[in-house]
């Protein structure tokens, strides 16, 4: 099994090798802490060792592929409800694997899966139960509490719609929750209702789920193999953690020097979405205390007919971290024009992908020049194994790179403020001292 690499080279334009090297022994020092679990948050370290766990015991694996299977056997949809890293994960692994004009193909014989939950638009929302209306479609609901805003919403209507259409009974066959093992509102409904439930771990935190039944059951009912991304994700925990020590390091040195900015560059549109998942990761992991990289990303080479002129001239503030696919699935060649009124017969007979990969190093050389430092992470193809070792390289740079910033890298006490004001602009029951101060503080 080949294994995704890091390279460093181009960020040593901004910093020096001493300077890493300074990084990389409190980056081993953060690793340690890590490993051993004795910093802050380290009551939320069930993903440092979970692939290796998850081989062990091969039953959750086959009770997550039979539910599948039973899935899709009776539904054509299934509607994934969740917010945050409750469908981030996997909405990161379905975009990179699954056929960009074609995701789902009914002779495969498995459902398409879409999400929801994951935002309160009410077209979104009719739109999502107008289309399906009349489908075969089934629900995996994830939520610890059962209470969260957006996935609530969702489940209500969309379970009013399926127990309308199908009949209590019938809904009820096609539930799921992933869900606490014990308590909660959704915990309790899939009791009463007779749900099938798998259990969301208490000591793995939403953003680190996608290798639990959050992220595995969605996965494995759009039809791939999560045995293999489990194991890419093994392999990497297996390793001597070299290339996660190397990008936790690197990117603090670079902080250290004002780069305060990290684009996740990709030059494949497949992993649009693993960009997303990773801002997520980073972003509520790091952003604490008034430190914290701030974690962006872009499509390239579609972006750099947008943000391309900022990223080239602006604020020397950022740098980029680019992801590079060694090897794509397909092969298409340029063709010869005998008018070549479009000029690009200088190109004909190459693979779209060399093209791509020249647009890659020009654009890296460019960046460069103008102030930018890259590192580059390849990946030897977008399949199930690298997936899961990307997944966990950035889990565990995460986790790294947080002690290193002197923060929690696993609570995220931040995102609990814009609730308060939503729950007492809605006057939720037991809010009625914020509604009042809100209101007071409106009327001003």
């Amino acid at each position: 099994m080949k294994q995704i690499k890091v390279d460093i080279t181009d960020t040593l334009s901004a910093i020096t090798r001493a300077d890493i090297d300074a990084a990389m022994t409190e980056a081993r020092q953060s690793l340690e802490t890590v490993d051993t679990g004795s910093g802050a948050g380290n009551d939320f370290l069930g993903w440092n060792h979970l692939p290796s766990q998850l081989l062990a015991d091969n039953a959750l694996i086959e009770r997550i592929e039979e539910t599948a299977k039973r899935l899709a056997e009776k539904c054509k949809v299934v509607v994934c409800i969740g917010i945050g890293g409750s469908y981030l994960g996997a909405k990161a692994v379905l975009e990179a694997l699954s056929d960009t004009f074609a995701p789902y193909r009914p002779e495969s014989g498995h459902p398409r899966v879409i999400f929801a939950g994951q935002n309160i638009g009410e077209d979104y929302l009719y739109e999502l139960m107008d289309y399906l209306h009349g489908k075969e479609f089934g629900i995996i609901v994830i939520s610890k509490s059962g209470t969260t805003t957006e996935p609530a919403i969702a489940f209500r209507l969309l379970k009013d719609q399926l127990v309308k259409e199908q009949g209590a009974e019938k809904a009820a066959e096609r539930i799921v929750a992933v869900t606490d093992a014990k308590r909660g509102a959704l915990r309790s409904m899939s009791d009463t209702e007779g749900y099938t439930t798998f259990v969301i771990p208490d000591n793995v935190g939403g953003r680190f789920s996608v290798l639990t039944p959050v992220g595995l059951l969605p996965i494995a009912c759009a039809g791939f193999d999560i045995r293999a991304l489990i194991a890419g994700a093994a392999a990497m925990e297996a390793s001597d953690q070299t290339d996660s020590l190397l990008y936790a390091a690197t990117r603090n040195a670079l902080y250290r020097s004002g780069k305060k900015t990290e684009i996740l560059v990709n030059f494949c549109p497949k992993l649009h979405y693993f960009g997303e998942w990773w801002k997520q990761l980073y972003g509520e992991s790091e952003g604490k205390d008034n430190k914290g990289i701030f974690p962006a990303s872009v499509d390239f080479t579609t972006d750099l007919h947008s943000m391309g002129q900022w990223i080239q001239q602006g604020e020397r503030t950022i740098f980029e971290t680019v992801l590079s696919v060694e090897t794509p699935e397909h092969e298409v060649v340029i063709p010869t024009d005998n008018d070549n009124l479009d000029g690009l017969n200088f190109i004909a007979g190459k693979r779209v992908d060399e093209v791509n990969k020249m647009a890659e190093l020009g654009t890296k050389m460019a960046h460069v020049d103008g102030g930018v430092p890259n590192m580059r992470i390849t990946i030897p193809a977008l399949n199930e194994t690298y997936l899961g070792q990307l997944i966990y390289f950035f889990e565990k740079a995460v986790g790294i790179s947080g002690y290193m910033l002197g923060v929690n890298p696993f609570d995220q006490p931040g995102v609990e403020a814009y609730k308060r004001n939503m729950f007492a602009l809605l006057a939720k029951p037991g809010y009625e001292k914020d509604t009042e101060a809100i209101n007071a503080r409106l009327a001003r």
